[in-house]
């Protein structure tokens, strides 16, 4: 078996007979398709690359930490607890090791580690805490291992350990003496580890603010078996599977006897996901639980068997669900209707405007008097956003390795929350946890997708009934129209101003299918005295997940376009209007629960006006939008500049500022802000998946609009506020506040607010 994680060679191709090695195509794309975005300093080198390959010295390490091991010719390893999607967390979790084990980054090389709840903690990437998470468990490893070394050291020499220094993976004493870490590794492995380590302040920090390149940058680019996609294994069969063609139906019957017959196939049968009575965990899902799957000996060979399948599907009605997530153990209802856009479109206008009296709004905060503060305005305004679904679309296909045997079972794939998975594994394979493998490839994007894994339990059933190792492979039409989605969203903002033109109510109330959008004790809550905030849901058997920013991608939208149109009717300009808001918050706060810190909103504020030349003479002529926004515990906002071509609006640039704290790897953070500022345009423009009957009408890269190359900004430019808070998350804090920037950009540029996503949909003319 070869494990995935093995630093086997894999030549690219050679340019003899015609063949194009990536990294050609890469550069020939980047000619034809109007520029690529992929920075010079996401590459790692060599040379680097190289000293990895070379490494051959399993039987020669010493494990210092759970993190860390260390060869006598001073190589230092250090494992990577939470999965890979690009984020780069290969690169800035190793740094932060590194940095407190004060050793020399020449010499690191970098692997993902196995699952092990229990040795590397959660393991879990997804709401943009990877590194925050880790930020002092993996420095304090780091520090105890240094420690470590030095009591080594110290017992070798016989000198005091507070007599010894280290730099750049050398222990040195006063006497002259000095020695390699490698020389000390075996004995310092044999030491206890320290309890109570102290940790480098960040002026000290000489790794950790300094960039540094992807570790694996050199190993994508010429195609080392690094995703699930690659993983592969002697006798391993493929599978697909047939869900129903429709939400809200199930499998009636069906016939696969033309199928059977197939060249290369080795069986076709339907399959449970869940058994009846099944106990969800939270981040399990059952988008449809009966299926057909199809077993073959090659992807090619499965796609055309399946094609053959005569397969019948019937109503599925109601279901019910036990559910035992967050919010505690519940039985939860599925809807069995067939739902369609324009239907659900009316349902959420219905809820909005109260005319649901059976099932009135949540409130979920309320400050002052709101009620009397709008009878008593002068002046009302009120706007209503909607938002569709929106399709994940990863890059690599959905796929996951499966070898369930009698007594142990190995999974392995592209998976953001292997410990989330395993308790469910437990039970649908009837197997204890220390005989399941978890192994983690590089994930080819999962904005949140990948949370939800039920991909893999489809993989181990189909294992578990054909006794024998499988690939489970979704093709882009499989994924399209399977879930998971980013919910449709509404939500409706009135603000009531006085005869002076002041602020004096605010009141939000949003909701959607399945969830409702609204963060009740975000911005403007705290700056408003009379505030009031509500939320509804209606139930639905669209499977819905996480998407990048859940909610705030949505909010940030919505909120930022509404701020624009109060800050304009009170004569205001709309950074100075949020200013205003900010230090009323700061200063004179209304309430207690507000979950944003006022002062490190207003510094970003502050570095995107002053790093756009926002209200400078020489920017007067240019069409502009601006959006600021906190979740995840960080602060990002953007200035779009839009311009028209061939009668069509696109982002010419965009100034962005972000507060993240600590910024462990700069290089690798402005790539990631720059990705989201492209996704959050795309996803702005273009993004939308709608239904009719139950049938989603989109299901490929034809009809599911992404945008393209010479769609992207021609420059991003990326600041981030300066201070020593320890890292508070970045993967999604600067994505939602992209779509409020380019829905104010839009106005600036047509003359014409845009309210209902994608923004592409009311514009004439737009190209497909």
């Amino acid at each position: 078996m070869k494990n995935i994680n093995n630093s086997e060679a894999v030549a690219p191709p050679s340019g003899a007979g015609g063949a194009v090695s990536r990294r050609s195509f890469l550069r020939s794309s980047a000619i034809a398709g109007g520029g690529l975005m992929l920075s010079f300093s996401w590459f790692s080198s060599a040379q680097a690359a190289e000293k990895v390959e070379a490494l051959n010295l399993a039987d020669q390490w010493s494990e210092l930490a759970a993190y860390i091991k260390i060869t006598p010719d001073n190589v230092v390893k250090i494992l990577v607890p939470n999965p890979e999607f690009g984020q780069n967390v290969m690169t800035s979790l190793p740094m932060m090791v590194a940095e407190e084990l004060d050793c020399d980054w020449k010499n690191v090389v970098v692997e993902m580690s196995t699952h092990d709840n229990v040795k590397y903690g959660m393991q879990f990437t997804g709401g943009s805490n990877s590194v925050r998470m880790y930020w002092k468990p993996l420095r304090n490893a780091g520090a105890a291992a240094r420690q470590m070394l030095i009591e080594a050291a110290a017992q070798t020499w016989g000198v005091s350990a507070t007599e010894i220094t280290t730099k750049a993976g050398v222990l040195s004493h006063s006497s002259g003496k000095t020695a390699k870490y490698g020389e000390m590794a075996a004995k310092a492995a044999t030491l206890p580890v320290p309890k109570d380590v102290k940790l480098k302040a960040p002026k000290d920090f000489s790794i950790v603010r300094n960039s540094k390149k992807n570790t694996e940058g050199l190993k994508v680019v010429i195609g080392k078996p690094l995703f699930g996609m690659d993983y592969r294994v002697d006798g391993m069969l493929i599978a697909m599977i047939q869900h129903p063609p429709a939400f809200g139906l199930k499998l009636k019957s069906f016939d696969a006897t033309a199928a059977k017959k197939m060249p290369g196939i080795k069986d076709v049968f339907s399959f449970k996901l869940y058994e009846d009575g099944f106990e969800q965990a939270g981040f399990d899902t059952r988008t449809f639980n009966e299926m057909i799957a199809i077993v073959g000996n090659s992807t090619w060979e499965v796609m055309n068997a399946r094609k053959k399948i005569n397969a019948q599907w019937e109503a599925a009605g109601d279901t019910k669900d036990l559910v035992n997530g967050r919010a505690g153990k519940k039985e939860v209802t599925v809807p069995g209707r067939l739902e369609t856009t324009s239907k659900q479109l009316e349902m959420m206008a219905e809820f909005a405007n109260g005319r649901q009296s059976t099932k009135p709004a949540q409130q979920l905060r309320k400050d002052g008097d709101p009620e009397t503060a709008f009878k008593n305005a002068a002046q009302i305004i009120e706007r209503t956003y909607n938002a569709p679904f929106l399709a994940h679309n990863t890059m690599e296909p959905m796929n996951f390795f499966a070898h369930v045997e009698a007594d142990k079972a190995l999974v392995a794939g592209p998976v953001q929350a292997p410990g989330w998975m395993e308790p469910s594994l437990t039970k649908l394979l009837n197997l204890p946890a220390d005989k399941i493998e978890i192994q983690m490839t590089r994930m080819g994007g999962g904005f949140g997708r990948r949370a939800y894994a039920q991909y893999a339990y489809e993989a181990a059933r189909i294992s578990q009934k054909m006794k024998a190792p499988i690939k489970l492979i979704y093709t882009r039409e499989d994924d399209m129209t399977y879930g998971i989605y980013r919910p449709m969203y509404t939500a409706t903002y009135r603000a009531a101003l006085d005869a002076n033109k002041n602020l004096i109510g605010f009141h939000v109330i949003g909701g959607g299918i399945p969830e409702n959008p609204v963060h009740a004790n975000r911005f403007p809550a705290g700056a408003v005295d009379n505030y009031l905030a509500e939320g509804w849901e209606i139930p639905s058997n669209i499977t819905i997940g996480a998407f990048r920013a859940p909610r705030s991608n949505f909010n940030a939208a919505a909120e930022q376009s509404f701020l624009d149109e109060v800050a304009e009717a009170m004569g205001k300009d709309p950074i100075a209007f949020r200013l205003d808001l900010l230090k009323r918050a700061k200063e004179n706060p209304v309430g207690k629960n507000n979950d944003y810190d006022a002062n490190r909103y207003i510094g970003v504020l502050e570095l995107l006006k002053e790093k756009s030349g926002w209200g400078k003479p020489e920017n007067a002529g240019k069409k502009r939008g601006v959006a600021a926004y906190f979740c995840h515990a960080s602060y990002a906002g953007h200035v779009v500049d839009m311009v028209m071509r061939d009668g069509q609006p696109y982002v010419e640039s965009v100034t962005s500022a972000v507060d993240c704290g600590v910024v462990v790897n700069p290089d690798a953070a402005r790539n990631m802000v720059q990705g989201a500022v492209v996704d959050g345009i795309g996803q702005s423009f273009y993004g939308a998946l709608t239904h009719k009957d139950g049938v989603p009408e989109q299901n490929n890269f034809h009809n599911y609009r992404m945008i393209r190359h010479n769609e992207a900004p021609k420059k991003i430019d990326v600041h981030f506020v300066e201070n020593d808070i320890d890292p508070t998350g970045l993967g999604e804090p600067p994505f939602p506040p992209v779509f409020g920037a380019v829905a104010n950009a839009l106005f600036k540029t047509t003359g014409k607010r845009y309210y209902n996503q994608p923004f592409m949909s009311e514009q004439p003319n737009a190209k497909s």
